[in-house]
């Protein structure tokens, strides 16, 4: 009667062992759990993970500061493991970083501007006043009018500024 009870309850539930996934991370890592290199702390031993035959392991990322391990088989899952990640040698400077030249600006803030607009057959000049400091072929606005919001222009020399997208 036991015999058929423990028949009809069905076979016996199997779980991923926790501690095989440690011998692996210690392996892939080339450290022991808690040494600097190897796992921070060991898999949760709570979790109830399927069976793999075959986990695979890898950097979470270019850090090295995590493993993930996946099963690919029919029931799928990841895990991934702190490590206690070695110090990275800071690169080294071999060249010197460059310095920023100095920005000559040909438009300053307040200066009277002749904005200029034209294509094939045409050309149109207006008066305005610069709204802020641009170098050659830098973005500056210039108020035309009172009543209206700025335009963006483009520097072209002291005093003379362009709207873009006419006669590119």
């Amino acid at each position: 009667m036991i015999a058929l009870l423990i028949a009809l309850s069905g076979p016996a539930v199997t779980f991923q062992s926790t501690e095989a996934l440690d011998q692996l991370v210690e392996r892939f890592a080339g450290a022991p759990i808690g040494a600097e290199g190897g796992a921070r702390a060991a898999v949760d031993k709570r979790l109830k993970l399927a069976p793999c035959d075959a986990p695979q392991l890898s950097w979470r990322s270019p850090a090295e500061d995590a493993v993930v391990i996946r099963c690919q088989g029919p029931q799928q899952w990841r895990v991934f493991v702190a490590i206690n990640a070695l110090p990275k040698a800071a690169p080294t400077a071999t060249t010197p970083a460059p310095v920023a030249a100095k920005v000559e600006f040909v438009i300053r803030r307040g200066d009277p501007v002749m904005l200029e607009v034209g294509a094939a057959g045409f050309s149109i000049t207006r008066e305005g006043l610069a709204m802020g400091d641009a170098a050659a072929g830098a973005r500056v606005l210039v108020k035309t009018d009172d009543k209206r919001p700025p335009v963006a222009a483009i520097a072209l020399a002291p005093g003379r500024a362009k709207l873009p997208g006419f006669g590119d």
